[in-house]
């Protein structure tokens, strides 16, 4: 059993990580390093962290429909390419050794950043979205990602729903959540069966993650794409700064 000590920082990490992770992403890059400060196998650190993750979207995705904010079928259609690519992406990451995970977790840090600082045209963005061909494929390379790795996979969705199919940030956030819940169900399972979770500080990090992820979905429709783009530039310029060793 963690001690007391232990249990109120996983509280407080997942409490800021929930809010985080749906106001914009990269909460998991905060999540990640404490579960492995408390002597978790970075691999174990990953697959635990999927509980919090799980528990986080169910928490933000009924705050979402209680607040009259939702597209299920719409949700439910990006969800079908991105759940297959979770699927593929957890089994590869429980294959693969520890210290090859950390070094694929930096590159791939640095492609997310990337995806995120290049401007887009300015037109309108709608509640719906434009149709693409390209977010189909898109979703499911994200669906892998998030399953073999998950840190920092909601800026690849607001990427994907903002830049390729001009959405609003508002609606964006709210498939994304939508999404990553349903692909994180199975990526979780996978995890769960090769002996890659702790399930006693995953609910810790979890109960902190839900009050967090809820809370911000709230806030999120209250106040609009003018709070969702304020924390997307802050995460976006505290993880630029952790990738390039600044702290």
């Amino acid at each position: 059993m963690p001690d007391l000590l232990h249990v109120l920082l996983l509280f407080g990490v997942g409490l800021l990580a929930g809010a985080i992770n749906v106001l914009a992403g990269g909460g998991s890059a905060l999540t990640l390093p404490v579960l492995i400060l408390l002597n978790l196998d970075p691999t174990v650190a990953n697959g635990t962290n999927r509980v919090a993750i799980v528990t986080q979207n169910i928490s933000a995705t009924l705050s979402f429909h209680r607040q009259k904010v939702g597209r299920i079928r719409q949700s439910l259609l990006f969800a079908v390419w991105a759940v297959p690519g979770a699927i593929a992406g957890a089994i590869a990451a429980v294959q693969i050794s520890d210290a090859w995970f950390l070094r694929i977790m930096g590159v791939m840090m640095l492609g997310v950043v990337v995806s995120m600082v290049i401007p887009r045209k300015a037109k309108d963005t709608t509640h719906a979205g434009r149709s693409s061909p390209w977010m189909y494929p898109l979703l499911f390379g994200i669906g892998f990602y998030g399953g073999f790795i998950q840190m920092g996979v909601g800026f690849l969705c607001m990427a994907g729903f903002y830049h390729v199919m001009r959405m609003n940030l508002v609606f964006a956030n709210m498939h994304k959540v939508v999404v990553v819940l349903l692909y994180s169900l199975p990526a979780l399972g996978i995890f769960a069966v090769s002996g890659n979770v702790n399930w006693t500080l995953g609910l810790v990090l979890a109960s902190g993650n839900a009050l967090g992820a809820w809370s911000a979905a709230q806030m999120m429709v209250q106040r609009g794409e003018k709070l969702v783009r304020a924390v997307l530039v802050v995460a976006l310029l505290l993880m630029a700064g952790k990738i390039l060793g600044l702290y």
